[in-house]
């Protein structure tokens, strides 16, 4: 097959140092759809995003303790080709070399995620100050460098200690260790760090982790999925309960003992998969709405006003977890923004048949459709999951603006991938991924003219790293990882692509 000039021109253009292809990167005109950053309010942030499981390495190393991803990765056969996180991309050594190329790329930002087990390697107690040494170097040469960081501090991976001394997130004993860690954090990097989110996805955390056993800790009852223990019933709902409360002490912390001094902000990162209903019948309505109620109303109701939304009380009824009076005043405003990640969106239809046991994925009493008479809800990437579906962005920002009183709101993931074993020419010649970008952006500011109150966006990821159960068989990054190269880092068209759109010169 002949391969297309622009392809060779941009292999051409990234196999050589950064410093050498800088005027002749700038040469390239890339379709923008009108996008620019001068289009966008005053301040709006634009950054790219990671996790330190994904993307650090020295997993066991440099005094880091195991999390419950490293433990679930070791079963044999639930990574794909048996991958592991523990060199992924060496960003750990290698991240003067990454937030170099986030600056060459025009970011304002670099949202960064921090290990837990990599400051307590136990969890609680002794702290590993080559791990807070790692985090200070790390902030500081962003800084250093005019990126601003905002940090995470939970990506799905809680020590292996907790879980083994009291099962994890099923134990409330969980709620004051994180509130403790996140005080460490604020104590040690908050003169620096001025944007702070305590979990990303924890509903992906309960959902995967104890509904179907999918993610880490891989609990389910029997009837979900192939896991060792676990109650699909009721462990998804007692997980999030804690996750919710543990997100709500450590904000507590922030606001009494930090807040006024560092003058930073603090919220939670939340998953949006924006849910259409399959047709116009009340039915498909209502199932629609069950699935967001279910999905983010789990969490960002709760945070808004002080209870989980009435239909999962209904449906749910006593394994649902209630709040204390105490518990309210402590959750119900919690947050000083919210992060929205929004990928994909699905048609939501009334089942046909009941359900076929208890479980959290059950009780929403809905069925997936991913087209419409035969036509597909959009093209699908690489991952089974995702489709794209620029307008679903649109509709699930002005969700959050109606519902939830108009929230503050980063979009804080975007993104879409590619096949782990694409070539070098056909990985950086990424059109699609450009393509993507644009659209999903275009739809953001959309919401932002009406009305939605969005004043950020992170692209995922950066780099191609290590994508959970697909291992390194996805490729999200706007940069390619060379994995048989020494990790080098080549751009990807969608980087430059980036670099146009939020250049200070008009487009």
């Amino acid at each position: 097959m002949r391969v297309p000039k622009m392809v060779l021109m941009v292999v051409g253009l990234s196999l050589v140092l950064w410093a050498a292809n800088a005027e002749f990167a700038d040469t390239i005109k890339l379709d923008t759809g009108g996008l620019r950053r001068a289009n966008f309010p005053s301040g709006f942030i634009f950054g790219t995003a990671s996790s330190a499981y994904q993307v650090e390495g020295m997993a066991d190393k440099a005094g880091r303790g195991p999390s419950i991803w490293d433990v679930f990765a070791k079963i044999p056969g639930i990574i794909a080709e048996n991958a592991t996180a523990e060199v992924t991309v060496d960003q750990y050594h290698r991240y003067k070399e990454d937030i170099d190329i986030m600056k060459h790329l025009n970011f304002d930002a670099y949202r960064f995620s921090i290990s837990w087990s990599r400051i307590f390697p136990e969890g609680t107690g002794k702290i590993n100050w080559e791990g807070v040494a790692y985090y200070n170097r790390l902030i500081d040469y962003m800084l250093k460098r005019g990126i601003t960081p905002f940090a995470n501090l939970y990506h799905y991976d809680l020590p292996q200690e907790l879980e083994d001394r009291y099962m994890g997130l099923l134990s409330d004993k969980v709620v004051k260790d994180y509130a403790d860690y996140a005080d460490f954090c604020f104590k040690t990097f908050g003169d620096r760090v001025k944007n702070w989110y305590t979990f990303n996805e924890p509903r992906v955390t309960s959902a995967l982790g104890y509904d179907n056993g999918f993610f880490a800790p891989g609990r389910c009852s029997k009837a979900f999925g192939n896991c060792t223990a676990g109650n699909s019933a009721t462990e998804p709902y007692i997980a999030t309960h804690n996750l919710i409360l543990a997100h709500a002490a450590a904000v507590q912390r922030y606001r009494e003992k930090y807040q006024k001094t560092q003058k930073g902000r603090i919220g939670i990162l939340l998953d949006f998969v924006w849910y259409e209903p399959l047709t116009r019948g009340i039915k498909d309505q209502y199932a629609a709405q069950r699935a967001r109620d279910f999905h983010i109303g789990w969490f960002i109701h709760p945070l808004t006003y002080g209870e989980y939304p009435k239909t999962m009380q209904e449906i749910v009824g006593d394994r649902l977890p209630k709040f204390t009076e105490d518990q309210v005043k402590l959750v119900k405003g919690s947050f000083d923004y919210l992060g929205i990640n929004q990928y994909t969106s699905y048609y939501m239809y009334a089942p046909h048949t009941p359900p076929k046991a208890l479980g959290y994925q059950e009780d929403w009493h809905v069925g997936f459709a991913y087209s419409k008479n035969g036509v597909p809800i959009g093209p699908k990437a690489n991952s089974y999951w995702l489709y794209n579906v620029p307008w679903g962005m649109y509709k699930a920002l002005m969700y959050v603006k109606d519902r939830y009183q108009n929230p503050t709101v980063i979009l804080s993931e975007n993104g879409m991938d590619d096949p782990g074993n694409v070539t070098i020419p056909e990985g950086l010649y990424d059109t699609t991924r450009i393509n993507y970008y644009r659209n999903y952006i275009r739809q953001m500011k959309k919401a932002i003219d009406d009305g939605a109150n969005v004043i950020g966006y992170f692209a995922w990821s950066i780099v191609d790293n290590f994508e959970w159960r697909s291992g390194y068989t996805s490729r999200f990054g706007i940069v390619y990882i060379d994995w048989k190269n020494n990790l080098k880092r080549i751009p990807k068209l969608s980087a430059y692509w980036f670099r146009q759109i939020l250049s200070s010169v008009t487009n």
